[in-house]
């Protein structure tokens, strides 16, 4: 459906219109957010791929719908670009959160392009709001546990935009590092390769007992869960609806849950009810294996920066660097 030309009379200006791009969370409306559903209400458009648009149609009646296909990202923005600049109020959808691996990007790279800037409170300024929601690995992970609560981040397996050199050497730099790691896109129909292969770098540093969480459709009518291992990982249904949680060295499964742990056990000794520090450690103070402690140990052990490189597996000239010139 087109919309409507909007009809601006001889001496007044445009009417400024707004984008809001609105981050559905996992879809269903339970996870809303309160400002999400206030921006479709808001909105007069309402632009998204067709599944999202899916996700939130009862909440569309009386407005103008543009549903796109998978592939079509940039058509949404430039879509949203005009109708906002119609005046129209404009909600450009995405599940999780817009933010990431969602419209937000691509819409900026669109404004930018055509010139647009910030408001300045000129007539036909057009307003850009950020509607955040949960994202994937955020509700993946609380179905299955707390498998986020120490150092995690995120990677996308689709080389339809970025090349795979790029993708497998975040991969490696992730697993070597030892984070919990969230793959995004992780297989479709034509790309099954990409699951095998960053199961393959992984298992050059990780344990092959390492737990794995695969969570397909979260919150939503066929959500899937299943607990696997590094080793046997690429074996479970995975798809395009699917995040896959690979836990670090410390993740472990217990009664069903997937627990990352944050590393009280190594200052806090817990007997009961009763909490204790540990020899050598104070509350509220940095490990004695902190920063401090750490360069302490490595002055004091006589070493060269090659053995202590090898040792902590870290870079030699970094090792060379904090010895000659530690940190303030």
């Amino acid at each position: 459906m087109n919309a409507p030309e909007t009809i601006v009379p001889p001496g007044t200006s445009a009417p400024a219109g707004k984008i809001m791009l609105v981050g559905l969370g996992p879809g269903a409306h339970a996870h809303l957010t309160e400002r999400a559903r206030a921006a479709i209400a808001e909105a007069d458009t309402i632009i998204g791929y067709v599944t999202y648009i899916r996700l939130v149609a009862d909440l569309l009646e009386g407005k103008e719908v543009i549903r796109k296909s998978m592939t079509e990202e940039l058509d949404r923005a430039i879509e949203a670009l005009e109708r906002a600049r119609q005046g129209r109020k404009v909600a450009l959808v995405s599940s999780g959160d817009a933010g990431v691996y969602g419209m937000a990007g691509p819409t900026f790279e669109v404004l930018f392009q055509a010139g647009w800037t910030p408001p300045s409170g000129k007539p036909g300024d057009i307003e850009v709001e950020i509607v955040p929601g949960a994202s994937a690995l955020n509700t993946c992970a609380a179905l299955v546990g707390a498998p986020l609560t120490h150092d995690f981040c995120a990677i996308s397996l689709s080389d339809l935009l970025t090349p795979w050199p790029a993708i497998a050497r975040r991969l490696d730099a992730a697993a070597y590092a030892d984070f919990v790691v969230a793959l995004y896109n992780p297989k479709s129909g034509r790309r099954t390769g990409q699951i095998v292969e960053a199961q393959r770098i992984f298992l050059r540093h990780r344990d092959p007992a390492t737990p794995v969480a695969i969570v397909k459709s979260a919150y939503r009518p066929r959500q899937r869960i299943e607990f696997s291992t590094l080793e046997r990982m690429a074996e479970a249904d995975i798809g395009m609806l699917t995040t896959v949680l690979i836990g670090n060295s410390n993740t472990f499964v217990r009664d069903g849950l997937m627990v990352t742990p944050r590393g009280y056990a190594n200052k806090y000794a817990v007997d009961g009810s009763e909490r204790a520090t540990r020899a050598g450690e104070q509350a509220g103070r940095s490990l004695s294996s902190g920063l401090d402690g750490w360069l302490a140990t490595i002055r004091a052990s006589g070493r060269n920066a090659r053995e202590l490189a090898a040792e902590y597996r870290l870079p030699e000239d970094y090792i060379r660097a904090v010895l000659a010139h530690p940190p303030a």
